[in-house]
């Protein structure tokens, strides 16, 4: 017979899961002598906030499930704001943590209603009080992010479970929902004068990419995207017109303002999306009732929709309007890179995506946020990794650590403010440890520039975001990582390329002056 912690394992190597992001734990003991002898990479992360946001990053470059482990009490509380982040943008991620064994009387140490902590954020938290409870959960689990309906899974293991024998996991039953009519679709996109699609992360998680082009191609119906979506259709793409929303695309943002109808294929819909969005009857694709909400409502799998769709014809005059619109309004990353004055962050955000128009950017939250997004043409899907819908600083570095494990054929780039950087700065640990390729990229303006710009708005002054840094140079060297400052805007391509061409992991510090960001304007 085996123990509970080796037949879970054995789900998940079954399953074809080659990683875990972890720290370990009293317990999580039992999880982690089974991960010891099993053919699953176990990687050690240095909080984990940080284990959390590197099973994100792998989760969005692979575009399939990842987890991540941390023992109970506080090592579980570590993980609610990164599983947060993760859930808010449809992350697949499970989420196991320890817990103490069941029974006792109250006051224990390190005791904690995790299962009622990460229930508000997360698409399900459940604590299993057997062996085959912990068994089903986690394989029904899998079954049902690989199916679509993503979001964060979140599994509490007493310690006395993981420990209890077993003698074989329950099987999931494998029961789905029948496909939806989507007659009421059909009539409405048919009598569509000026249609439009809206792409979302769900066709990346539903593995609906090549059915999502060929049925563009196919219809020549315009397409913009989420954040989480781009590149499902190159931004070069004569049909793709880019991210709509708040930091959208002037073409993007004029073509969701006035749309008669709009397709919404695995989108939340959030709020800075719907800002750029008029008044058009909208068809809600998603897996996820939750979000559903429009003219015509379905809760299907998007890969499922495109395959029963019949063949579509969009208008061509709509799609001459929008590329004389675009010709006329491109977006900023297609404007001439401004030559002459201060080295700011926008000047050295552009050497840097220049330098590498095809590596994996990972980008942090801070006022270089904007810039990225605005420079950056995305021409391959998860080549653009950021927690869009919660934007926590210290993402970067985790979880461009997870998106270079999942594939190291790939040039990853991180982007961060000092400011972010340094909240899970100990991560470069594990970069050193794994030697890992990483190029990260550390805009140093010695603020926190984008609260310093909000305060003087609001109140003419701003107070508390100076910082006073690190020699980020030293604390590279103290981990054996290579480094390198950039003082001019003529020397950054420079410096990528060579980090890039080293192979080894390298820390970029650019030292730049204070900016504002523009305000988002979401109408043209």
């Amino acid at each position: 017979m085996k123990m509970c912690a080796e037949v879970l394992v054995g789900i998940l190597e079954e399953a074809g899961f080659t990683h875990i992001f972890g720290h370990p734990g009293e317990q999580m003991l039992p999880l982690y002598e089974a991960l010891r002898r099993s053919g699953i990479e176990h990687v050690l992360m240095r909080h984990e906030q940080g284990a959390v946001h590197a099973a994100d990053g792998y989760a969005r470059a692979s575009g399939g499930p990842a987890v991540c482990v941390a023992t109970g009490g506080p090592g579980a509380l570590n993980l609610v704001m990164g599983v947060a982040a993760a859930n808010t943008d449809s992350v697949p991620l499970i989420a196991l943590t320890g817990d103490l064994p069941r029974g006792g009387g109250p006051g224990r140490f390190q005791e904690a209603d995790l299962e009622a902590v990460f229930r508000p954020v997360t698409r399900m938290s459940m604590t299993p009080w057997s062996v085959d409870e912990a068994s089903r959960m986690l394989a029904e689990s899998i079954e049902s992010l690989r199916r679509g309906l993503t979001g964060v899974i979140h599994i509490n293991l007493p310690r006395d479970v993981l420990e209890e024998d077993s003698k074989r996991p329950l099987k999931s039953s494998g029961v789905w929902k029948e496909l939806p009519d989507i007659s009421s679709a059909l009539e409405l996109l048919r009598s569509s004068e000026r249609p439009l699609v809206l792409a979302g992360g769900g066709i990346i998680w539903g593995n609906a990419i090549d059915e999502f082009r060929e049925f563009i191609e196919n219809a020549r119906i315009p397409v913009v995207t989420t954040y989480s979506a781009r590149g499902v259709l190159p931004e070069d793409h004569p049909l793709c017109l880019g991210m709509a929303g708040t930091r959208g695309t002037p073409a993007a943002n004029h073509a969701a303002g006035n749309c008669d109808v709009l397709l919404v294929l695995g989108a939340r819909l959030s709020e800075r999306t719907l800002a750029a969005t008029g008044n058009a009857r909208v068809i809600h694709v998603n897996t996820d009732p939750s979000v559903l909400r429009g003219d015509v409502v379905l809760q299907m799998d998007v890969g499922d929709f495109l395959r029963v769709m019949p063949e579509l014809k969009g208008p061509s005059w709509w799609l001459e309007e929008l590329a004389a619109y675009r010709r006329a309004n491109p977006p900023i990353s297609e404007l001439p890179a401004p030559e002459g004055g201060a080295f700011v962050t926008s000047t050295a955000v552009r050497g840097i995506l220049d330098a590498a128009p095809y590596a994996t950017i990972v980008n942090d939250a801070g006022s270089h946020t904007t810039w990225v997004t605005l420079h950056r043409r995305v021409l391959r899907e998860r080549s653009l990794i950021f927690s869009g819908g919660f934007g926590p600083m210290g993402y970067g570095l985790p979880a461009a650590i997870g998106a270079k494990l999942a594939d190291p054929s790939e040039d990853v780039i991180m982007i961060a403010g000092d400011g972010g950087f340094q909240m899970t700065v100990q991560e470069l640990g594990t970069v050193a440890e794994l030697d890992l390729p990483i190029t990260m990229c550390i805009l140093n303006n010695q603020k926190l520039d984008v609260i310093r710009q909000w305060q003087e708005m609001k109140y003419g002054a701003s107070y508390s975001v100076e910082l006073k840094n690190p020699d980020f140079i030293k604390l590279a060297d103290a981990y054996g990582i290579g480094a390198e400052r950039v003082r001019r805007a003529e020397d950054v391509p420079g410096a990528v390329e060579r980090a890039l061409d080293s192979g080894e992991p390298r820390i970029l510090e650019f030292m730049v002056e204070g900016e504002d960001i523009p305000l988002p304007r979401v109408r043209p």
